[in-house]
């Protein structure tokens, strides 16, 4: 990087701090204090949280590093689906995760509060490494078995549960506050991005190499984020009047803001409602790809990345036309659009037209939650901001594992398009009612 080059080079230095000033719009600082940032708007306003040169190096790392987890999610599930032929089983991997996101989220979150964002992150993501490298080494010596796939997925929820609050909590530390609406944007875009290339990389490299090396570019994807935390200037220092106080205490307050506010209980809720019966169906779409399509994994691997070209589209959306204060408004559009896409994927046959499908239920659906998500941390205190993001997080990765686990279990019973017509009726009454009883949150800018 720049930043590293001795002064005694002094040419050199010169030349990268004028590249680094005219593409990024700030300016080099040599001495190991944060950059400066230049006050100018930067394109418009839509790349503003990119002028920071901490949360750049946030993006990049987040970006290969989620690329990494989509690779292995996507091929995790197909790869179980082989091993086991059962959509149960398929939903109870995903369930597992979930039943250590519930125990253990709030406690993340007011760790996230207590100690330094940074190091939690650090050790979160070294860990995750770790797993991915074990499943790679299981799935490469051909020694996986089903209940391997249980308690790795049980840890990895562990992980998650502590790393997800501390990051999504951590970019306020990256940005001033008036760019963090917009880098909240550029999370959920660093996250799709990863949706849409993550997936088709991962039907290419299982179809050619076997599902083992998808494991193994997820672990080796976490070094990208470890070393852009270590290139990183910034303070580390926790909020100092929360370490004196017991983790109880520090949950108990957070959850009493938190049901003392109709808007956060409001979108909280409608997050668990679209993960429950939409996000979770869609783990099950190995088995749809197999059964339903007769496709294979390169499939599979379109079928996510489409839900993630949709979700991107979403993001680019809602960091451009934040500016015309009409969240609300577009938060009920994903609620109603949700569903009737839903429904009419179940009905479809066809491979093109269920990518074309899943585009649009990946674009509705990030249009509700990620759009929800960003209107609550908005108005959160930055002292409650973890334990209010562990709280969102909770519903939103412990919902998904319910969904995923009624879908499979009805799937068996009364197939697969029966169970998703279902969840998409039910989606939609819950739509209407949004649109009826929640006229604030539409009004919300």
């Amino acid at each position: 990087m720049c930043t590293g080059i001795s002064s005694s080079r002094y040419g050199l230095l010169t030349v990268c701090e004028t590249v680094h000033r005219d593409c990024f719009g700030t300016k080099v600082n040599n001495n190991n204090s944060t950059p400066r940032e230049n006050k100018k708007p930067f394109l418009f306003g839509t790349f503003a949280a990119l002028k920071h040169y901490n949360y750049r190096l946030y993006f990049i790392g987040m970006t290969i590093s989620m690329m990494g987890t989509w690779m292995q999610t996507t091929a995790q599930g197909y790869f179980i689906y082989q091993l086991t032929d059962s959509t149960t089983y398929l939903g109870l991997v995903v369930f597992m995760s979930g039943v250590s996101t519930w125990i253990f989220t709030l406690l993340g979150g007011a760790v996230a509060d207590r100690i330094s964002r940074w190091t939690l992150i650090l050790i979160s993501q070294t860990f995750m490494m770790v797993l991915a490298f074990i499943l790679a080494a299981l799935t490469f010596t051909n020694a996986v078995l089903p209940w391997h796939l249980l308690v790795l997925a049980f840890l990895l929820g562990t992980a998650n549960a502590f790393d997800v609050p501390a990051r999504i909590s951590f970019v306020l530390e990256l940005v001033s506050r008036d760019d963090m609406t917009n880098a909240i944007a550029w999370n959920s875009t660093v996250q799709n991005i990863a949706a849409l290339a993550g997936p088709v990389a991962a039907g290419l490299t299982y179809n050619i190499f076997g599902p083992a090396w998808c494991f193994t570019l997820n672990g080796i994807s976490f070094i990208a984020m470890i070393i852009a935390l270590l290139l990183m200037r910034i303070k580390h220092a926790p909020p100092q009047e929360l370490q004196r106080s017991n983790s109880f205490a520090v949950i108990t307050e957070g959850l009493r803001y938190i049901f003392s506010s109709r808007l956060i209980l409001s979108l909280a809720g409608a997050i668990g409602v679209v993960n429950v019966f939409c996000f979770g169906l869609l783990n099950l779409l190995p088995a749809w790809v197999t059964d339903i399509l007769h496709g294979d994994e390169v499939t599979n691997g379109l079928l996510f990345s489409a839900r993630g070209f949709g979700a991107l589209i979403c993001a680019l959306s809602l960091a451009y036309l934040v500016k015309y204060r009409i969240r609300g408004k577009l938060w009920i559009i994903g609620f109603l659009v949700t569903p009737a896409a839903l429904f009419i994927f179940a009905l479809v046959r066809w491979i093109p037209l269920s990518l074309i499908l899943m585009v649009v239920i990946g674009w509705s659906m990030m249009m509700t939650t990620n759009n929800a998500s960003a209107m609550i941390q908005s108005d959160i205190p930055n002292v409650l901001r973890g334990r209010v993001t562990s709280f969102v997080v909770l519903i939103f990765n412990g919902t998904i594992p319910i969904g995923t686990l009624l879908g499979g279990v009805a799937a068996e019973y009364v197939g697969a398009p029966l169970t998703i017509m279902t969840s998409a009726v039910i989606l939609m009454i819950f739509s209407l009612i949004a649109w009826f009883y929640f006229p604030d949150i539409r009004q919300k800018v």
